[in-house]
């Protein structure tokens, strides 16, 4: 009886272990063509970020690391940043501008030619102005994380100018890092199954959409993350008013529908923490709102900011850095 039993069990965990093994190389050869969401973003975190000393800020680029995401080259410099080096001290430019932001600003899925950071440069540099637009954006920051940042490092370049490129999700808490496990290093399949487990469980047993989430994160205006991030806000604010540098603070949309969108009221709370804190303010959503969603995205199921919408960022950012006080 044991015998039979003992049997049962090795044969048992020999089939599982070779289900897993089969997932496995199926996912790593055939699921995994490059441009899956869930296994980029995990290959983000594995191969360019590193946790960093600074837990308000959690994680970070580590310098000089390459990768291929999405489809494109990622590569950080030796200041952890994804742009070319770009010295502290001012060298010759007339103007110089600090990105702040997520992976919207750092260009998820986007040649680094193509971010808006860089097609300002060109879009100054058209008019004659020699400019340097420093792309400081990290993938799954937040305000704290980025004006922690801009406080703690992004000041050393002596911007003239700050933009806080305020996405809807940048009142979520940071999250403390952990370094991953063994297994969560290695295993293509358990994190693709985790992403479709959670992407089913989303459509079928009642999770939140995306809108609600996102609305919930504000609520009346009164919801801790809100409050976290405007205090961050408040702080950036100060900084920049005692040190003469300019601030813009833009309104970055959630590209699921921009034809109906249904987050306006995050904008308004936004816009309102920038005139308390007498900062200027621009909403990009007029910029893209007359093209369809899809072709602003990624891919279909990453509404990341494609070429296309980085472009018309690029042009409403402009428009607004163009305007007093942002002349340089």
């Amino acid at each position: 009886m044991m015998k039979r039993l003992f049997s049962s069990i090795v044969t048992t965990l020999v089939f599982l272990i070779i289900i897993a093994v089969a997932l496995e190389i199926l996912t790593r050869f055939a699921a995994d063509d490059g441009m899956q969401y869930d296994l980029e973003m995990w290959k983000y975190a594995r191969d360019v970020k590193q946790i960093s000393g600074d837990p308000l800020i959690g994680h970070e680029h580590a310098p000089n690391r390459h990768a291929h995401l999405m489809g494109v080259d990622f590569q950080t410099n030796s200041k952890k940043l994804r742009d070319r080096e770009i010295p502290y001290d001012k060298g010759t430019e007339k103007l110089r501008i600090m990105m702040l932001g997520d992976s919207l600003t750092v260009g998820w899925g986007v040649p680094v030619e193509d971010t808006f950071a860089k097609r300002i440069e060109r879009l100054y540099a058209a008019d004659g102005v020699n400019a340097v637009v420093i792309n400081s954006g990290v993938g799954n920051y937040n305000t704290i994380q980025e004006v922690e940042y801009f406080l703690t490092e992004g000041y050393k370049y002596h911007p003239n100018v700050v933009v806080l490129n305020f996405f809807v999700n940048d009142a979520e808490p940071v999250i403390p890092e952990r370094p991953p496990s063994a297994l969560m290093r290695t295993c293509y399949a358990c994190v693709f199954v985790i992403g479709r487990a959670d992407a089913l469980k989303r459509r079928f047993l009642g999770e939140q959409n995306w809108y609600e989430y996102y609305l919930s994160l504000y609520g009346d205006g009164r919801a801790k993350g809100w409050l976290d991030a405007n205090e961050a806000i408040r702080r950036l604010a100060d900084y920049c008013k005692a040190n003469n540098i300019a601030l813009l603070i833009a309104s970055l949309p959630e590209l699921h529908d921009v034809q109906n969108y249904r987050l306006q009221r995050i904008t308004d709370f936004v816009h309102e923490a920038a005139d308390r804190y007498g900062a200027a303010f621009v909403d990009l959503l007029p910029y893209l709102k007359d093209h369809p969603s899809s072709t602003l995205w990624v891919t279909p199921p990453d509404p990341h900011p494609n070429a296309l919408a980085h472009l018309l960022i690029a042009q409403g950012l402009y428009d607004a850095l163009k305007k007093e006080p942002m002349k340089p």
